[in-house]
């Protein structure tokens, strides 16, 4: 019998009105995510990637029911994120969490890191006083820093330092699913690499699912079995990462597979440069979003007029593009 997934995202719609005009007299809604489908298994890291804009973060925050939607449903553990009431959504907040990106803007610059790793425990009434203190020590060290950083304050550390006291502020009330929203993205190579075996290991003591989202394919290859590639709101591939890796059959994901640096000077790669800039999520185009920029040699009027739904062509890998070949 197949283990349900723990996320399970159906159809999710995430729209925003907003006014414009020089009197901001005209109404816009903004498309954010447009019918996106996607699931995470326990223990599975599903990497989501996709240029700056094109709605990653507004997805994660939508899963965690930080931003409400339009359309769609979420579940995790079988449970309609969307129907809670405020009692069953705050007890249901301690099994999902969130790394944000800026690990200096998320962390209050007046709050101590112990008072920030400890204020989850004690809003859920896991532990108060010394239990409190003794867990946060062990978080701390979980994650890398020293029993004293409890006492320092943000601006106090690095940024590799700020984003390990993130990581453990979001363990501190024992979650199983985290969305990690670009949690290196701000920090140098070398402590990239630190912060993302960090989250590997983790994963394996702690049994934790993550939604890891990324702009940068080479970190989704490094901590991702499975990614997602998202376009104008949109899943265009999604698969197994290896074979998306060897060879990806959107011409979107092609294009970004063909801008990762390779640490080889000898190698050389054709790369796969992109016309135009992305469109308006505002006025979305007809047919397929990629199509405006899109060099397929086949692409017709059929790109034009239809949009493509996700199908699949190989074993777990489904890609929503009607030119596209097995």
């Amino acid at each position: 019998m197949t283990t349900p997934p723990l996320v399970e995202v159906r159809d999710l719609v995430t729209h925003f009105a907003r006014r414009a005009g020089l009197l901001g007299t005209r109404k816009e809604t903004v498309q954010a995510v447009n019918g996106v489908s996607l699931d995470v298994a326990r223990r599975e890291t599903l990497g989501l990637v996709g240029e700056s804009g094109c709605g990653k973060t507004t997805l994660g925050r939508t899963i965690l029911r930080l931003v409400e939607r339009t359309a769609g449903t979420v579940r995790f553990d079988g449970e309609d994120v969307f129907a809670l009431g405020p009692e069953p959504l705050r007890r249901l907040r301690r099994r999902m969490q969130i790394i944000f990106q800026d690990p200096y803007a998320s962390l209050n610059p007046r709050m101590s890191i112990g008072r920030a790793v400890k204020e989850g425990m004690e809003v859920h009434h896991l532990a108060a006083g010394r239990e409190a203190e003794r867990r946060v020590t062990a978080l701390l060290e979980e994650v890398g820093l020293s029993a004293d950083a409890a006492q320092r304050y943000p601006h106090e550390f690095s940024g590799g330092q700020r984003q390990r006291a993130g990581i453990a502020r979001a363990l501190a009330v024992e979650p199983e699913f985290i969305v990690c929203d670009e949690p290196v993205s701000a920090l140098d190579v070398s402590v990239q690499a630190q912060v993302l075996n960090l989250l590997a290991d983790l994963q394996a003591r702690r049994g934790l699912s993550y939604l890891f989202i990324s702009h940068d394919l080479a970190v989704i290859r490094h901590i991702a079995p499975r990614v997602a590639v998202m376009y104008l709101g949109r899943i265009v591939e999604e698969g197994p990462s290896e074979p998306i890796y060897a060879r990806a059959l959107h011409p979107y994901t092609q294009a970004l597979l063909s801008a990762v640096p390779v640490p080889d000077p000898k190698t050389k790669r054709q790369r796969i440069v992109l016309a135009g800039e992305p469109p308006s999520a505002v006025h979305p185009p007809a047919g397929c979003p990629f199509h405006p920029r899109c060099a397929h040699p086949g692409k017709d009027e059929t790109c034009r007029a239809a949009r493509p739904e996700l199908r699949e062509l190989e074993p777990g890998h489904r890609v929503a593009c009607h030119k596209a070949d097995a």
